[in-house]
Parts: structure tokens; sequence; C-alpha cells
């Protein structure tokens, strides 16, 4: 009970008085504070003398991969490098932290799936970050929610597809993947659902391709009903 009681008044104390608590603990305030120096220090030269080379190699080795995957039969290649130049793999593993192996995993993510190694496919684009891109950021989301479908996990695929097409409001994903999430709903029966999400690209996106074609998924849908 005494010991209680002390806590409480040198808390009380501590809260009353701050100023003494920074002279009892001086010491350790300075060895904190030398140490958040010395970690900012740290952080701006391993962003100044480790991150920017690195960067600029894997942008300089990365080239030749992304020649490779324009061609569908040299898609080994684009992944695994053809012995002189890396591939999409080792530069997403070795250039960790750069925005060439942040795009490197995206590469891999649409490789893999072309290829049918769905698990592949999600581990990579799992390991991308979104950077702001009103394409790539909402095509990474959309082809998860792929390889998900693929895998027939609907509910995950859902989620990607939602994601995917409110990621960036523009008529090249949105539609794109509001189609794609209608036709999961429509494989889990959920007509409503399906209906809505085709019925919201008309409304929402009128110019664009998938608005063009749209209206048959919609009868479908509402038939189904």
């Amino acid at each position: 009970m005494a010991t209680n009681q002390t806590d409480t008044t040198t808390q009380s104390n501590m809260m009353n008085n701050p100023g003494s608590f920074v002279q009892e603990n001086k010491k350790s305030l300075a060895i904190i504070g030398g140490a958040i120096v010395a970690l900012i220090l740290l952080y701006i030269g391993y962003q100044q003398f480790y991150l920017a080379p690195r960067a600029k190699t894997a942008a300089n080795e990365m080239f030749k991969a992304e020649e490779y995957i324009a061609v569908d039969s040299l898609a080994d290649r684009a992944i695994k490098g053809d012995g002189s130049y890396p591939g999409f793999e080792k530069i997403a593993e070795e250039y960790s932290s750069t925005k060439s192996a942040n795009l490197a995993n995206a590469y891999l993510g649409g490789l893999y799936l072309q290829k049918g190694e769905f698990e592949k496919a999600i581990d990579a684009l799992g390991n991308y970050s979104s950077t702001g891109s009103p394409v790539i950021d909402p095509l990474v989301l959309g082809m998860m929610g792929d390889a998900h479908s693929e895998l027939k996990q609907y509910d995950k695929s859902i989620t990607y597809y939602k994601k995917a097409a409110d990621k960036s409001d523009n008529t090249f994903t949105a539609p794109l993947f509001l189609k794609k999430l209608g036709l999961v709903y429509e494989e889990q029966k959920d007509f409503k659902a399906a209906a809505e999400s085709y019925k919201k690209i008309k409304e929402k996106y009128p110019t664009s391709y998938e608005a063009s074609v749209v209206d048959a998924y919609i009868a479908r849908a509402e038939a189904a009903l």
C-alpha cells in the first residue's frame, strides 16, 4: 500500500513539476536525443549513399526485361533474365526499396498471371507499394482480383475489384474492374449486385468501351433476378 502511495505521489510531482523530471533524467534524455539524431543521420546516409546508387543501377538494368515483356515468347527471359541482363525477379529481390524494384513486382504479377501461376502473382503484387499512379496502382489491385478470381477466392477478388474501381476515377481502369466485379457477383449468383455494378459503368463512364457493351450484361443479370 505504501509503495502504491509513493508511486502516486511521484507521478503527481512529475505532472505538477515537469522540470524536475527533466533534471532527474537529464542523462537518459540526452542518450535518447543522441540516438534519434544518429538515426536521422543514418537514414539520410542510407537514402543518399545506398538507395540512390542502387536505384540508378536498377533502372539501367531493367530496360532489357521491359523489352522482353512486350513479346509473349520471351516472357521467361523477362522474369529470369538472359544471362547478360537480370530479369524482374532479380531486380525485385536485389534492388528492394527502389522504384524499379517496385515496378518490377507489378510486371512480375502480370507475367505470373499470364503463365497461370496465380499464387506467385499474388505474392509479387503484394510486394508492390502504391505510388499514386492513376493507372498502375488500380491495375495492380485489379490483377490481385484476377488472381484470386482464378483461384475461386471470390470474396477476396470482390474486395480487390472494388478497390481497383475506386482507386482512380478514369474511363480506362474503373469501368474495366466494375465489369469484372459484376462478373464475379454473377458467379456468386448475386445478380442484383451484378446489375448494379454494370449500371454504374453506364452511368459514370458512358464514353468507355465497357459502357458500349454493358447493356447485354445488365439484361442478363436482371433476367436472372
